[in-house]
């Protein structure tokens, strides 16, 4: 019995005249998602990406990436069947039987959007239930409350059949590519790859900008940052991940200022270095993954202060969420077991025993104008890696 995979999309039906468009960067981003995994064919057609493998041995791998690519909202394997009812009530108690099992609750709902077809989709759900039911020993009907839902659609060239409860869903959102450009600002810990999967989902492309410290950061943490970035690929296809040289940043504000502020004024030139990247590269926002009073660098007056030298919008999806929130989502997203792996990053190299939690902007001023800023962030720019990283498989 020959399976396809029917891909359903749901906030791109809303676009009106430029849902085209729209559905072409979701087509698009399928076919790189599928580059050097699997040979395809497609087709879409009302509301439905039609997915056939040239292999059926890749159907399993095919559908798991699918779940990955924002704007799709379910992904379910078919069988196809010819337009006419034998075939049609034949391939529903083949195709299901593992599920319309002795004892089990079941309905069917039909769609024809053929309507040359001679049923209706009422119709075609009665007569399609009639013979499962008379077909399978021991099943119950319950048309309210069903454990299994035999799903048939009649479309312009084929018929489908697939039960719903085996529908897979997606991530959602909006297709990468549709949004825009943010650059992320991406550490080792659990909130930023949250954060970039949070703004990726509305459609934006990302980059993401690291600050290492070595040797005061290990090669392991840069590896653990690298391997972050490429958790997030599998949702993005790819991102190009920037690594900055920070150690005489941070050794500076060691040496010029008073330690309650060193945070604060690191903070300022992540912010500061990030958003010339990020200009360089044709990004229209920042993204971190602040949340308000999480530490003392993410109080609103410390926000503020590091607001200052900005700008560009900085977007901050976390800024309303508790940590048990962000870890749930960092676990959803496969992040959270390389987040808590115990590889230092810069932040947590030279932090102050008691930081300002309350600062006034032109104390942090102040102390920053001790430093050589320019000569040191040109510094740093000048010295920035350029990785291209790819999904983690």
């Amino acid at each position: 019995m020959k399976e396809i995979i029917l891909v359903k999309y749901g906030e791109i039906i809303l676009k009106g005249g430029n849902r085209p468009k729209f559905e072409k960067k979701l087509l698009d981003n399928i076919r790189n998602s599928m580059k050097n995994v699997a040979k395809i064919n497609m087709y879409m057609a009302q509301a439905t990406v039609y997915i056939e493998p040239e292999e059926e041995d890749k159907i399993d791998i095919i559908c798991e990436r699918l779940c990955k690519i924002f704007g799709i909202v379910t992904v379910c394997k078919a069988a196809i069947c010819e337009k006419n009812m034998d075939s049609i009530k034949k391939t529903a108690v083949e195709y299901c039987r593992d599920e319309l099992l002795p004892g089990k609750k079941f309905k069917v709902e039909a769609k024809r959007s053929d309507k040359a077809f001679p049923l209706n989709s009422v119709q075609l759900a009665i007569d399609v239930g009639g013979y499962i039911h008379e077909n399978v020993e021991g099943l119950l009907v319950d048309v309210h409350n069903p454990e299994v839902t035999v799903q048939v659609e009649v479309r312009d060239h084929n018929a489908f059949v697939y039960c719903r409860e085996k529908r897979m869903m997606g991530q959602g959102g909006m297709p990468i590519g549709t949004g825009g450009k943010a650059t992320l600002l991406l550490s080792g810990g659990i909130d930023s790859p949250v954060a970039g999967h949070m703004i990726a989902k509305r459609g934006i492309e990302i980059d993401a900008v690291n600050f290492f410290s070595f040797p005061y950061t290990s090669e392991r943490a840069k590896e653990k940052v690298i391997e972050l970035a490429s958790i997030i690929a599998r949702y993005t296809s790819k991102i190009n991940l920037y690594i900055v040289p920070f150690t005489d940043i941070q050794l500076a504000i060691k040496d010029n200022c008073p330690e309650e502020h060193l945070t604060l004024i690191m903070r300022r030139f992540m912010m500061k270095i990030s958003e010339i990247i990020a200009s360089k590269n044709g990004s229209q926002a920042l993204i971190t993954g602040e949340s308000a009073g999480q530490v003392a660098s993410q109080t609103l007056a410390a926000l503020h202060v590091t607001n200052s030298v900005c700008t560009m919008p900085v977007l901050r999806p976390l800024i309303g969420m508790d940590k048990t929130e962000i870890i749930e989502r960092s676990q959803k997203i496969d992040a959270f077991e390389t987040s808590i792996l115990p590889y230092e990053d810069c932040c947590t190299v030279f932090t102050p025993r008691h930081p300002a939690t309350n600062p006034k902007l032109y104390a942090i001023e102040k102390s920053e104008s001790k430093l050589d800023v320019d000569r040191l962030i040109e510094e740093a720019v000048n010295g920035v890696e350029k990785i291209c990283v790819f999904p983690k498989l």
